[in-house]
């Protein structure tokens, strides 16, 4: 399953207490995309992923100042 999260407008570290929540209700190699405009999230996000184990399957800049990143659990 593929579940997107919109966060744009958030600056961090809301986007990153925003996918944990998310992520708590997906299941083992389900996937989150999360869509931020949040600079720091482009550091962030990635790290928030790689320590809890989570794979990054995508991470893709949308427009001048936004991004999505997704995350497999």
């Amino acid at each position: 399953m593929r579940t997107v999260l919109e966060t744009e407008g958030l600056v961090c570290p809301f986007p990153v207490m925003e996918a944990e929540e998310a992520m708590a209700d997906l299941t083992t190699g389900d996937e989150l995309v999360i869509a931020f405009d949040c600079t720091q999230g482009t550091q962030s996000l990635p790290a928030w992923a790689a320590d809890n184990g989570y794979t990054v399957t995508e991470f893709a800049k949308t427009g001048e100042a936004s991004w999505t990143i997704t995350v497999r659990k």
